[in-house]
């Protein structure tokens, strides 16, 4: 019986997610969303937050989130990274100083950590800072790529994300991005999604962009942290990604909120390890 009840219950967790978010009521599916003043307050002090927890971190030995691990749970994540595993974490509403409760929205915190042998920390600035050849080093969860401007360390990029889990989600966005080069073997990045768009009928005649924040809510706001050190005979590469989504209605979250919740984390990884494949297979060349 639980193995038929599991059935039928994967089975009504497709048909509920694949019905539009924007249909109405009675057309059975969720009614869209519309981004609020309050839920934006609440998201930037929650960044605020971060910024702050994170700056205090840059010059300091405890450069990466593993560094502020007991003494041993240290030494095996970074034997895990050495290894070539991706180390990942929830950042929880405590560890971030802010609250992730916000109304309308929820707060997606995670950061990760991948470790890439034999290489330089300029070979993995170049890379990252390559925007114009992203579609192809993080393929498929990036769609096109370009530079729209460029002056010294800061860059103004175009990227499409292209997302799909039972759903397909296409965005547009356009991000801020600055690097910051701490010492000759550390360096960090701030990058800022100013504008995400998501995208009607991607790829055919009938493509069109909703008006950001009256849409789905699949992301309405993005944020991230990148740090690099040089050491150990290559680079340890972390990133911290929080997004901000439109919340569940409460009758389905039980349901609806694991799956929602895993898709940032996925990316995360996902976003890691081409990196690490990137920056090896360009080395390679």
């Amino acid at each position: 019986m639980q193995g038929l009840a599991g059935r039928w219950l994967l089975v009504w967790l497709i048909v509920l997610m694949a019905v539009p978010l924007g249909a109405s009521h009675r057309a059975g599916g969720y009614p869209a969303s519309s981004l609020q003043p309050a839920t934006i307050r609440a998201f930037e002090n929650y960044v605020a937050a971060t910024e702050t927890r994170l700056g205090k971190s840059l010059t300091q030995a405890d450069f990466f989130w593993v560094d502020e691990l007991a003494k041993q749970e240290k030494e095996e994540a970074y034997e895990r990274l050495k290894s070539g595993k991706v180390e990942l974490r929830h950042v929880s509403r405590e560890e971030a100083g802010g609250s992730s409760a916000i109304p309308g929205g929820m707060i997606h915190d995670w950061q990760g950590m991948v470790f890439i042998p034999g290489v330089k920390l300029d070979e993995v600035l170049k890379l990252l800072q390559d925007y114009d050849h992203h579609a192809t080093y993080y393929a498929p969860d990036v769609e096109r790529a370009r530079i729209e401007a460029h002056d010294g360390d800061h860059f103004r990029v175009f990227m499409r994300f292209r997302r799909k889990k039972i759903l397909t989600v296409v965005l547009n966005t356009e991000q801020e991005i600055t690097y910051y080069r701490d010492s000759p073997t550390r360096a960090h990045s701030r990058s800022s999604a100013i504008r995400i768009a998501e995208v009607e009928n991607a790829g055919t005649p009938e493509e069109q962009e909703k008006t950001p924040g009256n849409d789905n809510g699949f992301m309405w706001r993005l944020e991230t942290w990148w740090r690099m050190e040089e050491r150990d005979g290559g680079v340890y590469v972390q990133n911290e990604a929080v997004s901000l989504t439109r919340d569940i209605p409460g009758v389905l979250a039980w349901m609806i909120e694991p799956f929602l919740t895993s898709i940032p984390k996925e990316s995360l990884e996902m976003t890691l390890e081409a990196t690490r494949r990137g920056v090896l297979g360009r080395k390679g060349r």
